[in-house]
């Protein structure tokens, strides 16, 4: 009986370093756990439990992970590279600029199109 507890215990540890890089990258987005979870559509509860390494996270959980906030697959399993893909927007960014974008009238629109050009126009020079 006390194996399958101290086996027990051994995954709760991993689990929980997990749970804490996952708590690192909602940070580095600046999102709250409901902010979080609502982009990945699960309840805010699910993501308590997974930070506190209550909850195991699942192969389908880790890809929304890493589709939607542009996460390393490697670093949120191991912690060994970088948080966030390098040349990657995370989708949930593009969705929310596309939603803004289709907020504005057309002239808006036109305004911030030009705006974007002078920022990728300027990147090319810095």
């Amino acid at each position: 009986m006390k194996d399958k507890k101290t086996a027990k215990k051994v995954s709760l540890v991993g689990d929980s370093s997990m749970g804490q890089r996952i708590v690192l990258l909602r940070h580095s987005l600046k999102l709250t756990q409901v902010e979080f979870a609502r982009k990945i559509v699960i309840s805010n509860g699910m993501i308590a439990a997974i930070e506190l390494g209550k909850r195991r996270v699942n192969d389908r959980l880790l890809r929304l992970i890493t589709i939607t906030f542009g996460a390393n697959d490697n670093w949120l399993r191991t912690g060994e590279g970088p948080m966030l893909e390098q040349d990657r927007t995370p989708d949930y960014k593009i969705s929310e600029a596309l939603e803004a974008f289709q907020k504005l009238s057309p002239p808006l629109q036109d305004i911030v199109l030009d705006h974007l050009h002078k920022l990728l126009a300027y990147e090319k020079t810095v």
